[in-house]
């Protein structure tokens, strides 16, 4: 702030500075002196508070010193009021915490904690289901015949005597079924290192349920990528689809194409048997094989020690 300066209060600052008192000096002494001194001090203060008045007008060039030293600023943005052009306010606008880099990594975060919390709940509420003791059977699975690779009837009666893991597929499958038949294979590896007895009372069974173009040449050829124990069947039309339905499988064409070629929507379920044909389990496609191992020990060991 400028501070009022009257002529008086200026008169009497000079006259302390002189030593002789005024009535008693001439026009040509102290008086002359200190009226320049007067005009001098009042010049000075009116150029500071023409300079003060300058920097409040908007788009005055004032030198960066002097504005800095007289302007005021407005809280939050360090810039001097009348003293920026409008792409200078803009500029220095205050920016917000959120930006869309920001919302793309909120939207993957919230996309994966949806998808692990979808997986969690199956993964529990199966083995919740796995606690619960129901009574009589399910009516599921029965009799069935197919031929193997090397054109051998084979019914449900050739595995008695041994626990199955049965899984129906194809051989044209691009990912679903492949990644099944790897899991049951990791599974078996697991069980001959950690429970060999238990093991070698298992056998994987593949069944496809396309029979039109997994000949026995096609399943040959597919076997050779999955684990040796695999039994892979097919048979006609006829007895996929008789086998297909007492299992209540799902089989239907799916994006055929005009040159003849399709995908097969089909269940991904595992079906775990005992040693005398009765389903014992299943093992869904959310299962680890860790989940799998479990419920097979926990089935076969309850088994054998009743």
């Amino acid at each position: 702030m400028i501070r009022n300066v009257t002529r008086t209060s200026l008169v009497t600052i000079e006259r302390s500075r002189c030593s002789i008192p005024v009535s008693n000096l001439s026009p040509n002494g102290c008086v002359h002196r200190y009226n320049n001194n007067i005009k001098k001090l009042l010049s000075m203060h009116q150029q500071r508070f023409n300079q003060s008045t300058t920097i409040s007008k908007p788009g005055t060039n004032i030198p960066t010193a002097t504005a800095t030293k007289y302007a005021k600023t407005r809280a939050g943005t360090g810039a001097m009021d009348g003293y920026q052009t409008d792409a200078d306010a803009l500029s220095m606008m205050p920016r917000g915490p959120v930006s869309w880099a920001s919302l793309g990594l909120v939207a993957v975060a919230a996309a994966t904690a949806v998808g692990y919390y979808q997986i969690e709940r199956e993964r529990r509420l199966e083995s919740a289901m796995g606690k619960i003791t129901s009574t009589g059977k399910p009516a599921i699975g029965g009799e069935w015949s197919l031929i193997d690779l090397d054109g051998n009837l084979v019914t449900n009666k050739s595995f008695e005597g041994k626990w199955t893991l049965l899984y129906f597929g194809f051989a044209r499958c691009p990912d679903i079924c492949p990644s099944e038949m790897v899991k049951v294979g990791q599974v078996l590896d697991t069980l001959a290192h950690s429970y060999p007895k238990l093991a070698s009372n298992i056998k994987p069974i593949f069944v496809s349920v396309d029979p039109a173009r997994d000949s026995l040449k096609a399943l040959k050829e597919y076997a050779k990528d999955f684990h040796p124990e695999y039994v892979f069947l097919t048979g006609s039309p006829a007895q996929v689809q008789a086998m297909a339905k007492k299992y209540r499988v799902y089989v239907s064409k799916a994006d055929e194409t005009e040159d003849g070629d399709y995908l097969v929507d089909h269940s991904i379920v595992i079906y775990f048997h005992d040693d005398s044909g009765e389903l014992s389990d299943c093992f869904t496609q959310s299962m680890r094989p860790s989940d799998v191992v479990e419920k097979i020990v926990e089935k076969m060991t309850y088994v054998s020690n009743n």
